[in-house]
């Protein structure tokens, strides 16, 4: 919500804009005032909703049309001002000021203001004043409302700035359609989201609990039992199928909202879309979707104990049947409080785990959440708030973890997701690599990889879940990731897959780790299609000569087809935990690094030798 609102008055000269701000200022009337006041500021402290007030006079000559068409653009609302006693200032509004506004392309609430009720002779019913300004009202949606003041007794002064204020602080307009006088679809459309968010076991209604939830969040007040009964009466009475079970359905929640506007109390509206992200254009912020949440180089971003059990709570509660999966329906209704299925465009499930029926289990729900975290943590802040995500601040769903070369360099790594390039020469059997690892059945029709492939899955390490991801890039984007050295150091293992099959297989690899400086980074050789006759590999040397000789093991022969394949997505994801034992001529770094230390502790030793033997002789 913006700090600060600035109110102009504009009108034909002689309706009494000056003796406004003036009375207001003074809380009197002063009978001879300035042509034009100065600007008034009123500081936040001194008014209800605590923001700074600026406040500016203008005039109607020739002279002022520069200054005056200068104060229109920066306004915040602008109240046009008309005097009771001379009909011909009411009649401009519509066919001078109103078309003015407009020809400026200034689209900001308009207050109209009648000054000097106290000329007016006899009564006016509310009925004979709605006749005047409705039909304006209908024909300039920019109109809020219309006050009659007196600046002379003073009378209604400050309540003119009040619903100025009001105007721009809690508009009418993105919320209700004063024409048909029925809620924007705009409006309805966010609240119905605030109610199934807060419809917390999605019954459909809101019981006494979760209407007292609701209240403290939006006003940090429980709902007293008195007003919960009279609201529910109320509801009860006017709206059809408003009350269900002693709660309160989507239809009631949102005949509340419509009478709490039609009776001026657009605050109360406004606050509860606020407190749930929703900027005046209700939208929702990105400040709301995307708070600060700072990753440090080479570190990456998982999801916390707190993150974990959130989206467990939503897969069971969203799992109607409870039969441990989640078909389209229910993900459907999940994702209705969002923007859609983040991962539609990724042909989810088949990036996860799922049952026979193609509905995601809760190990896959997870595994998938988790690879959404590391590749991209930002949509997933974003989907935290989209779902209703209930601690604050929502950034302790996630957490950093240790940097990679920290990792390294210890031998030790901390994290619990890691993520796997896997590359090779069109055919060898990646693509059948990555369905295997996410559960799919094989299958034996050749398809190329055309954009990148990234799926999910949990692997037990000594007793302990890690979530591994592995991405496939295809012959397009293969190059471009490995010659990228923020998407390589990024990288916890690269697997180099060639068939087994095909004479001319590792040749292609052989000369990738020869194109691109890949040598930081852990690695494992994998021989697929072993299910095939073995055959001799076109290259300087076979296969596993050429691992011996980077001190790596062997490359493990897989067999998709007759689903040989749990032993390599064992062993990839046991070299992202040991990194140090999976780089290339590692084994011969780390035994140089062995030999300086043995020949440093040799030297010093014979120094303290040579030291000794001096001091017995000295």
């Amino acid at each position: 919500m913006r700090r600060d609102v600035r109110i102009l008055l504009v009108g034909d000269e002689g309706v009494g804009k000056s003796t406004i701000v003036t009375s207001l200022i003074k809380e009197s009337f002063v009978a001879h005032v300035q042509h034009i006041v100065p600007e008034v500021t009123i500081p936040p402290e001194v008014t209800p909703e605590n923001v700074t007030t600026y406040i500016v006079d203008s005039g109607a000559g020739p002279q002022d049309r520069p200054h005056l068409e200068s104060e229109i653009r920066k306004a915040h609302v602008i109240c046009v001002v008309y005097s009771i006693d001379n009909p011909g200032s009411f009649d401009r509004i519509p066919t001078y000021w109103l078309p003015h506004f407009r020809q400026l392309g200034v689209n900001v609430p308009v207050i109209l203001v009648g000054n000097k009720i106290d000329l007016r002779g006899g009564e006016v019913t509310n009925e004979a004043l709605e006749d005047e300004i409705v039909p304006i009202m209908n024909e300039f949606k920019e109109v809020e409302t219309c006050v009659e003041c007196s600046a002379k007794l003073p009378l209604n002064v400050s309540e003119v700035f009040y619903f100025a204020q009001k105007a721009v602080l809690h508009p009418t307009a993105p919320l209700y359609d004063s024409r048909d006088h029925v809620l924007k679809p705009a409006c309805i459309a966010a609240l119905r989201r605030i109610f199934k968010l807060c419809d917390a076991n999605k019954d459909g209604i809101l019981d006494a609990s979760e209407l007292n939830e609701f209240q403290r969040k939006c006003f940090d007040a429980p709902l007293q039992l008195q007003e919960l009964e009279g609201i529910k009466d109320m509801v009860q009475e006017h709206a059809e199928g408003g009350v269900r079970d002693d709660g309160l359905t989507e239809a009631g929640f949102l005949y509340l909202h419509t009478i709490f506007i039609q009776r001026g109390r657009l605050e109360t509206t406004w606050t509860v879309l606020r407190k749930f992200g929703y900027a005046e254009d209700l939208r929702l912020t990105e400040s709301f979707l995307l708070p600060k949440f700072d990753v440090p180089p080479d570190c990456s971003v998982e999801l916390s104990p707190l993150g974990y059990q959130f989206f467990t709570d939503i897969f069971e509660i969203f799992d109607k049947d409870q039969d441990g999966a989640l078909k389209t329906s229910e993900l459907e209704e999940l994702f209705s409080t969002s923007p859609g299925n983040p991962w539609a465009a990724q042909k989810f499930p088949d990036t996860t785990l799922s049952d026979d029926t193609g509905a995601v289990t809760l190990q896959g729900w997870l595994a998938q959440w988790s690879m959404t975290t590391l590749l991209d943590h930002k949509t997933t802040l974003a989907y935290l708030a989209y779902l209703g995500y209930p601690d604050e601040p929502r950034t302790s769903a996630l957490q950093v973890t240790r940097a990679r070369k920290i990792d390294r360099r210890k031998g030790k790594v901390t994290r619990n997701v890691f993520l796997c390039y896997v590359c090779g020469a069109a055919g060898s059997g990646k693509t059948s690599l990555l369905r295997a690892f996410a559960g799919k059945p094989f299958n034996a029709s050749y398809e190329p990889t055309n954009k990148m492939i990234s799926v999910v899955n949990a692997v037990d390490i000594d007793g302990s879940e890690k979530y591994l991801v592995l991405q496939e890039f295809g012959s397009r984007y293969e190059a471009e990731t490995l010659r990228n050295p923020k998407k390589t150091d990024i990288a916890d293992v690269i697997v180099y897959v060639h068939d087994s099959s095909d004479t001319n297989s590792f040749s292609y690899i052989s000369n990738l780790r020869q194109q691109y400086s890949l040598d930081h980074i852990p690695t494992l050789f994998v021989a697929t299609k072993s299910d095939l006759d073995l055959a001799l590999q076109r290259h300087e040397v076979q296969p596993d000569v050429y691992c011996r000789r980077l001190g790596l093991q062997v490359p493990v022969a897989v067999s998709v087809k007759t689903g040989q394949t749990a032993d390599v997505f064992h062993a990839i994801c046991s070299i992202a935990m040991k990194p140090l034992s999976a780089i290339p001529g590692g084994h011969d770094r780390a035994m140089t690094a062995a030999r300086r230390l043995r020949m440093y502790f040799t030297v010093t030793a014979i120094g303290c030798l040579r030291g000794r033997h001096h001091g017995r002789h000295g």
